[in-house]
């Protein structure tokens, strides 16, 4: 069992480094996400319907925390832009990532409407794997073994620390 137990983690510890490579970058970025690290301005013209309340406004632009500052005769004016509430058309920046790097983070945002969670469930199964067969790697009477035990234990330890403090 534990030659088995060794041969599979080798080898799915193999074929998952490119995608924990990806989760890494991409976790690191969302780090940052409430940030402007790394992110550009966009600029964008949408047309919506005329004399929209506030909170609508906000949600059709799919701004957070969406508050209009002043408005001068029919163009509301907001931080990111403005509004015409005669014709409906909304003209503001936002700031996005780079194509590549927006790809990347959508993978730890990914929901059951994306063909991505699949990936998502398999990467969260494959890291269980790791976790419990890294435990048939050494016995159980070896002081490695023990060691590796009091390593889990801080890990969660440090883990529950950083959730709860």
């Amino acid at each position: 069992m534990n030659n088995k137990m060794r041969v599979y983690h080798r080898y799915l510890g193999y074929f998952l480094t490119g995608i924990m490579t990806v989760y890494g970058v991409s976790g690191i970025v969302l780090i940052f996400r409430d940030t402007d690290f790394l992110k550009s301005d966009k600029q964008i013209e949408k047309t919506l319907q005329p004399n929209l309340s506030q909170e609508d406004l906000g949600r059709a632009l799919r701004i957070k925390d969406f508050k209009i500052e002043s408005t001068n005769d029919n163009v509301a004016l907001f931080k990111q832009g403005t509004y015409n509430t005669e014709t409906g058309v909304a003209n503001y920046t936002t700031k996005e990532l780079p194509f590549v790097l927006n790809k990347l983070t959508h993978l730890h945002k990914a929901s059951t409407s994306q063909p991505l969670y699949f990936l998502n469930i398999f990467f969260g199964l494959s890291l269980l794997f790791f976790v419990l067969s890294s435990f048939w790697m050494f016995l159980p009477n070896t002081g490695v073994f023990r060691k590796g035990l009091y390593f889990a234990v801080a890990g969660v330890i440090l883990t529950l620390i950083l959730i709860f403090v």
